[in-house]
């Protein structure tokens, strides 16, 4: 019995033809431990779409000995199986886990998340813009000859090839534009791509007749350049709002993945960060930055909360402390519970408030939209009344249907509707590199009336990056022997202190670090230490 819909049992086949499983080495290589003995894989199953789908996965799975456990997620298609490296003095070979769900009938493959700059839209762009340049650049110099003087046959010739390129070139770069226009067609309403569609529409047909009819001109050199133009403004316009929103990527990064999941009987499961439960305990070791907002139930360590109040100082946790989402917890393991989960977090209200400042409507940004509202039904009524009248005024239809065409293609006001909203974003990313986070799209506005600026804050005012001040008065011998020492911690003053030291440093191995303490090593000269006192 099959939940999926009648007549998809063959496009699953299909579909699972075309995948190979995953090798025993690609399943290892991306699985993680997760205690004594235990490994965890994550598989993508993109056929599960209901309850018996989960029933039938996991059933399969928790009826192999190797299988420890297994989980699936239905919303992100994901199941997640915990297995024992070996059952009975054998290694598991953990294809065999992928081949079982292969067995139910569903396809699978390593589950992972969008690589950075795979975009995919990004690439079809790029090929659409490479096709339109070959021929543009083709038909041009076929264009050339025609005005260095070929007539009759030979330039009916070179009109003929001219259009054989020029068709197909249309069809596979133009169905950005093509797509665009007949969706808001369809749904009764115009955008900028409709009189982008029917100025190079028209300008083909029209350039088509006339070569039919053996005429002196064409243009469809003109035709495949304007859309080799318009595609290099689309595709340069998508790569830049990608680039742009750094901010919005830059906060994302601050979060992990996932996080190790301690459950009641002291088993450890690591779990993706979305999947993280109100309650849950979960250890965080130094280095790790804190996944949800929690509450620290033991251990000591000190957290670089710098993320939330831009102080440089470090936040020395103890049980009872509250740590929010994306903090660095940076010198000893804790142990925590999670009081909200990931889209609830800290973290996630950040970047809901850059996302809202990102998309928000500013004045000029209002503006721009409005203008572009009408820009459609004013260009398309304008070419109108200039097909009408020049038809009317000198009963010359194919002129007035050649002005009419002008009018759309000169009329495309691209930079109007796009250069505002991106100057917007790109703003706000380059305010988060410098440390500035954005809640309103019209504070970048009011920041070109401001004269004074007051800063109230708690604390010194500072870049949240410690510097060592006065190096020059130190003793060289001992910043050296220092910054060795404070290479091992990832404490900001540490960083900033071995960042000080411009010369060679002693290599100092066995370093203890203890948490709100300090560093400390044993070394043949004696026992150096390195706090918040002395050295």
């Amino acid at each position: 019995m099959s939940c999926c819909a009648p007549g998809t049992e063959g496009a699953m086949e299909a579909e699972r033809a075309s995948h190979a499983l995953p090798s025993s080495e690609e399943l290892t290589l991306a699985s993680r431990t997760v205690g004594e003995g235990l490994r965890q894989s994550d598989l993508s199953v993109p056929g599960v779409h209901c309850g018996t789908c989960i029933t039938t996965v996991e059933g399969a799975l928790n009826a192999l000995p190797e299988v420890a456990r297994a989980r699936v997620n239905l919303s992100t298609r994901r199941v997640s199986v915990v297995w024992k490296e070996e059952v009975e003095g054998r290694r598991t070979d953990p294809q065999a886990i992928a081949a079982a769900i292969r067995a139910t009938g569903y396809d699978t493959h390593l589950f992972s998340l969008a690589a950075e700059g795979d975009d995919r839209l990004r690439n079809q762009l790029i090929r659409a813009v490479a096709v339109a340049g070959f021929a543009a650049t083709n038909i041009m110099l076929l264009s050339v000859s025609v005005w260095s003087g070929a007539e009759d046959a030979t330039r009916d010739l070179f009109h003929w090839i001219s259009a054989f390129i020029a068709g197909p070139t249309l069809i596979y770069s133009g169905r950005f534009f093509y797509q665009s226009a007949w969706n808001a067609v369809r749904h009764g309403r115009t955008n900028m791509d409709v009189p982008i569609a029917l100025a190079i529409t028209l300008s083909y047909a029209v350039s088509l007749w006339e070569t039919l009819h053996s005429a002196e001109h064409a243009w469809f050199d003109a035709t495949v350049s304007l859309l080799f133009f318009l595609l290099i403004g689309r595709t340069l316009d998508h790569v830049m709002r990608d680039r742009a929103r750094s901010a919005i990527t830059g906060l994302a990064r601050l979060s992990p993945r996932g996080a190790m999941v301690v459950r009641p009987d002291g088993s450890r499961d690591y779990r993706p960060v979305e999947e993280i439960a109100v309650g849950e305990h979960l250890s965080i070791a130094a280095g790790e930055r804190i996944p949800v907002d929690c509450r620290v139930l033991s251990g000591v360590s000190d957290i670089d909360r710098s993320i939330v109040n831009g102080e440089s100082d470090p936040l020395a946790a103890a049980p009872g402390t509250q740590l929010e989402a994306g903090a660095m917890n940076l010198t000893g393991s804790l142990t925590v519970e999670a009081v909200a989960t990931a889209r609830n977090s800290f973290l996630s209200e950040v970047i809901g408030l850059m996302e809202a400042a990102e998309g928000g409507r500013a004045r000029y940004r209002r503006i721009a939209d409005r203008a572009a509202q009408i820009y459609s039904p004013a260009v398309h009524l304008l070419a109108l009344v200039s097909f009408l009248g020049w038809g009317f005024l000198d009963g010359d239809w194919k002129h007035a249907m050649l002005v009419a065409i002008a009018v759309l293609i000169i009329t495309c006001p691209c930079a109007l509707g796009l250069a505002v909203p991106v100057v917007q974003v790109v703003a706000a990313g380059r305010l988060f590199a410098g440390g500035v986070m954005v809640k309103d799209g019209s504070a970048m506005e009011r920041l070109a009336e401001i004269d004074t600026a007051v800063f109230d804050k708690t604390g010194t005012l500072t870049l949240g990056k410690p510097r060592l001040v006065d190096r020059d008065k130190l003793n060289r011998a001992h910043l050296s022997l220092a910054a060795a020492l404070a290479a091992h911690s990832r404490h900001p003053l540490s960083m900033a202190l071995a960042g000080a030291n411009a010369g060679p440093a002693p290599v100092i191995d066995a370093v203890t670090e203890v948490a709100g303490g300090g560093l400390e090593a044993v070394t043949g000269q004696g026992v150096l230490r390195l706090g918040n006192r002395a050295f």
